[in-house]
């Protein structure tokens, strides 16, 4: 399942086609529905328009209008182009500017800029609102249309209208494209303030397909040193893969604990994700950073270690993503992310639209980011001192 909302750098039709439009309603619940329309939209074309009419380009027109109308910008249909696009993405590594977005109070807001990449270095920060690409406003533009502007060859620029709580007026950011290669994790050990007690830090960007085993690999090298204490930074990670995020889940909650619940909303029953790791970090004092750009796994991992162990979150509100969503393939390379369901903390919580709340709200400024602090981090560290 997917937990990824959209990474700018790329991006079943319920009907079906004989020859170029002749249309066939398969399910008794559509028996009453206008599938005639369409085709008699089609006829008039052919005999009014004075054009060759594209009729792929049609369908795929027809495939995403219908998938818009749902009103879910996480629901997506994508043309074989994209389709392709969107599996580079997946993979980690595509042509773009590097940061994930999606729509939150309908407005196309900046989840995260990625490490490393354009966005970041261009100062975009979570949260910032996108009014306008290349001077094209997005208000009312899906996710689909946002990243069809935003995504470009290596080399090329695409200008963006930022505007970000405190400032008193949008300010345009132009960025240069540029090949992403979405770095997984990384770790260090960090002493304790006025102490000799070393914590072992982990960042993980995303749950992509390999954090599985780069994890493992880094944890046993922190079970073999002296750091007995984690800080987990899932700051501005986008989320990815609910088996990533149930898998890091289980090196530090007891076998059986809940992770996250996949609720279907009535259509069948509830479903259960459990801890099913070695445990062996159940016992190392750990706290969580999170912010603005910690959404979907980064916020099931958080929310399964704060229920089951009482684990601390430091920073700021998460996005507040609590939807599934599955790719499912169609005919000629095209595909579809469909929203199947919503997830739910282990005790029942459901925070689409809403986030987590730290325990400890600290706050990252601009002048924090110029001077190099990390206030974040420090309250992690003074936190962990008395565990």
């Amino acid at each position: 399942m997917l937990l990824t909302t959209v990474i700018v750098g790329a991006f079943f039709l319920g009907v079906y086609y004989e020859k170029y439009y002749h249309f066939k309603a398969t399910s008794s619940s559509r028996e009453n529905i206008e599938f005639s329309l369409l085709e008699e939209i089609i006829e008039k074309l052919e005999k009014k328009y004075p054009k060759p009419l594209d009729y792929q380009k049609m369908i795929y027109g027809a495939a995403s209008g219908l998938v818009e109308s749902l009103g879910d910008p996480y629901t997506v249909f994508f043309p074989p182009e994209e389709s392709k696009a969107f599996e580079e993405e997946i993979s980690g590594k595509f042509e773009g500017v590097g940061m994930e977005i999606g729509i939150k109070d309908d407005i196309l807001t900046v989840i995260t800029p990625l490490e490393g990449t354009p966005a970041q270095r261009a100062g975009l920060r979570a949260g910032d609102k996108i009014l306008k690409i290349n001077n094209t406003s997005t208000i009312g533009m899906s996710l689909s249309e946002a990243v069809k502007l935003i995504r470009g060859p290596k080399g090329t620029k695409v200008s963006l209208t930022i505007s970000r709580e405190g400032w008193e007026s949008p300010k345009e950011f132009i960025i240069v494209r540029d090949i992403i290669q979405l770095p997984v994790l990384k770790w260090e050990f960090k002493k304790i303030p006025n102490s000799e007690e070393l914590v072992a830090y982990i960042k993980i960007f995303q749950f992509s397909e390999n954090l599985t085993p780069e994890f493992g690999k880094v944890a046993l090298k922190i079970l073999k040193s002296p750091a007995k204490k984690i800080i987990l930074d899932l700051r501005n990670n986008p989320g990815g893969l609910l088996t990533e995020a149930q898998n890091i889940a289980g090196w530090f909650l007891k076998k059986g604990d809940i992770v996250t619940i996949e609720d279907f909303e009535g259509k069948k029953s509830p479903k259960k994700y459990k801890a099913e790791g070695n445990s062996l970090f159940l016992n190392y004092p750990t706290v969580i950073l999170i912010n603005k750009g910690s959404a979907s796994g980064a916020e099931i991992l958080a929310a399964a270690l704060r229920e089951n162990r009482g684990v601390k979150l430091i920073g700021e509100n998460s996005f507040g993503k609590g939807t599934v969503q599955e790719p499912i393939a169609l005919p000629k390379g095209a595909s579809l992310k469909v929203t199947v369901a919503k997830w739910l903390t282990p005790k029942g919580e459901n925070i689409d639209g809403v986030g987590l709340k730290p325990d400890y709200f600290v706050e990252m400024t601009d002048e924090d980011f110029k001077a190099g602090r990390d206030p974040q981090l420090e309250k992690a560290l003074e936190i962990l001192r008395d565990l």
